[in-house]
């Protein structure tokens, strides 16, 4: 009998584009789920029979619980050659077989511009107003001269500082190893957390979600910022508590959000950033694009093909997963 290969929360239809998945048709039944699923008893009810399940990132996790109720999981992908909301512990336990791929595109730091310049410009509010009648209602704002703060300076974040230089920014950066050369190798200087919070008219989150990082920013830490200030979080969502951004955006103790990451995906219909004026809002899309879906479909599929000709490529391991413990599974409120 052949193996059942579950394809999870394929929202944009894309899977089936980018991927030959007919190229498993002789070894395996391939099936494509679009919508997600946020209960765990339902997970189970539609996973039980798949030996083989492919997430898209962190979209659906897999913590211990999951993974306990699913005896016919052998094989288990992701994208990126690291998943926070895998417990890979407890695969290893059931020996259940965890596998990668290379990451493609250059996505997220060009995401990130796009917020920073959307609200620099006031894009959403002018584009709104000119569909409705209305002309040059918005002010925006020259970013030349102004300060980027940078939390976290490495491979997106040093992408990201390259580019402040050519808009004539002053960067700064913070991240708790992060050393005075390596600031300067990436044209930033480094300074300590809340001096940037404090001296940024921008600040931008690019941190791994771990024990350490997950609740960085909570109410002290947007007080510190200016109120014509803004943040941007192309991350992740718990790195920022949320209720503190929604209080802080509304109070507009801060000028403005733009985000792309959330405590909770998709995103609520009735959250309260959806209603919030001063945001720029994308679902998570810093790491969708063409390049990137090019480079990681077919990459799932070689994974499934080595497994089932006994070589495994692009495993991944509980002991080069950073702080594999700290994710919390979002729980629909």
């Amino acid at each position: 009998m052949k193996p059942q290969v579950a394809v999870l929360d394929d929202y944009q239809q894309v899977a089936r584009v980018y991927g030959d998945w007919d190229r498993l048709r002789e070894r395996a039944d391939v099936t494509v789920f679009e919508d997600h699923l946020f209960d765990e008893d339902a997970l189970v009810a539609r996973l039980a029979p798949f030996a083989v399940i492919v997430l898209m990132r962190e979209r659906t996790p897999f913590p211990r619980s999951l993974i306990a109720r699913l005896p016919n999981l052998q094989l288990l992908l992701t994208t990126g050659m690291w998943n926070a909301s895998i417990d890979l512990v407890a695969c290893e336990e059931r020996g259940v077989v965890v596998c990668g791929t290379q990451v493609g595109g250059g996505g997220t730091a060009q995401l990130t511009w796009a917020l920073l310049l959307a609200l620099a410009q006031q894009i959403p509010v002018v584009d709104a107003d000119i569909r409705a009648g209305r002309w040059q209602t918005g002010v925006g704002i020259e970013i030349a001269g102004r300060t980027l703060g940078l939390l976290g300076l490495g491979r997106i974040g040093s992408v990201v500082a390259r580019v402040a230089r050519a808009f004539d920014m002053n960067v700064i950066a913070w991240s708790k190893n992060l050393t005075a050369e390596r600031a300067a190798e990436a044209g930033a200087t480094l300074v300590d957390c809340d001096e940037l919070l404090r001296r940024s008219d921008f600040v931008s989150v690019h941190m791994v979600l771990s024990a350490r990082t997950r609740g960085l920013l909570g109410r002290r830490e947007l007080a510190l910022m200016k109120p014509a200030a803004y943040l941007i979080n192309t991350s992740r969502g718990p790195i920022v508590d949320e209720g503190a951004l929604i209080e802080a955006l509304e109070a507009r103790t801060i000028a403005g959000a733009g985000l792309d990451v959330f405590d909770v995906e998709p995103l609520p219909l009735d959250h309260p950033l959806r209603r919030l004026p001063n945001t720029v809002l994308t679902p998570h899309i810093g790491y969708v694009s063409q390049e990137s879906y090019s480079v990681v479909y077919p990459q799932l599929i070689e994974d499934i093909e080595a497994w089932l000709d006994g070589t495994p490529v692009r495993r991944m391991h509980s002991t080069v997963v950073p702080d594999k413990a700290a994710y919390a599974p979002p729980v629909r409120p």
